[in-house]
């Protein structure tokens, strides 16, 4: 059994110099790819159920899923609610199985996103789960702008609240189909001076190979969420697999074509966070 928490994986990551992929899913087809590529580079990974995932699967079939693939693994692999909105929501998800949640206040005002974020992680932690949190607001590409994360909210939410991992908003921004981010370094390297949590990098499809390693091995930020990046991998994989046969129909010989392909990306991916 190689299931872990976010705080399992984390600490030796930062220890290491190293960096986990947050990989978020949106079926078994790729949560499947994930893990295999994971094994095949010998590193942890994290599977992600975001939003969009549980608005097509409910929590409970998803925390099968993922620890399914989690015992059978040989690798560690986390079980991750990403951008929980509600406390109810993140109970749902401990109930289910998964070993870390991640509660998102980040559009409240900094004291209620504090108080909320605590009592999620006072949930979590009796439970034996890991919890993070976020503060700034991370934007998304032709949507809502990002806000910024100031050091010294990041201080307090990091001292007050007791998560195990903070996301920030350092210039990276949510559904980026290029690597064009440009991670502000003088600002992490603020937050990284008043905090020893570990930091997290939402949307980080956008953010370009080389400051990724570079990161990975020279900051405190050891969780990259990678999902825009990997999807368009799955997408073109599955518009080759149509186009090689119009005339197929049975979607499980069409999506076991987009296995190998996924696995390849996912390869390269976390190649890049390595020490």
């Amino acid at each position: 059994m190689t299931i872990a928490t976010l705080k399992e994986v984390l600490k030796p990551a930062m220890e290491g110099g190293y960096a986990v992929a947050g990989l978020v899913t949106l079926g078994w087809e790729d949560m499947r790819a994930y893990v295999r590529a994971a094994e095949e580079e010998n590193v942890s990974i994290i599977l992600q159920a975001g939003p969009s995932c549980r608005a097509h699967t409910p929590l409970p079939i998803l925390g099968k899923m993922f620890n399914n693939l989690a015992n059978e693994a040989s690798v560690p692999v986390v079980s991750h609610l990403d951008h929980g909105y509600t406390e109810d929501e993140c109970k749902e998800a401990i109930q289910c199985g998964f070993t870390s949640i991640m509660f998102d206040g980040s559009k409240l005002p900094l004291q209620e996103n504090i108080d909320k974020t605590a009592r999620i992680v006072e949930l979590a932690h009796e439970a034996s789960v890991s919890c993070e949190g976020e503060i700034g607001f991370v934007g998304y590409s032709d949507g809502a702008q990002s806000a910024g994360t100031k050091p010294s909210e990041a201080q307090k939410f990091g001292k007050e609240t007791n998560v195990d991992a903070i996301a920030i908003s350092v210039g990276n921004v949510h559904l980026q189909k290029n690597k064009e981010a440009n991670l502000d370094l003088t600002r992490i390297r603020e937050i990284e001076q008043v905090t020893a949590t570990p930091l997290v990098i939402h949307g980080g499809s956008g953010v370009p190979t080389a400051q990724r390693s570079f990161l990975a091995q020279n900051s405190k930020i050891c969780k990259f969420n990678i999902g825009t990046e990997l999807r368009m991998a799955f997408g073109k994989a599955l518009r080759k697999s149509l186009d090689a046969d119009p005339d197929q129909f049975d979607r499980v010989q069409i999506l076991s074509q987009t296995h190998d392909p996924l696995v390849d990306a996912t390869r390269k991916v976390l190649r890049a966070f390595k020490s």
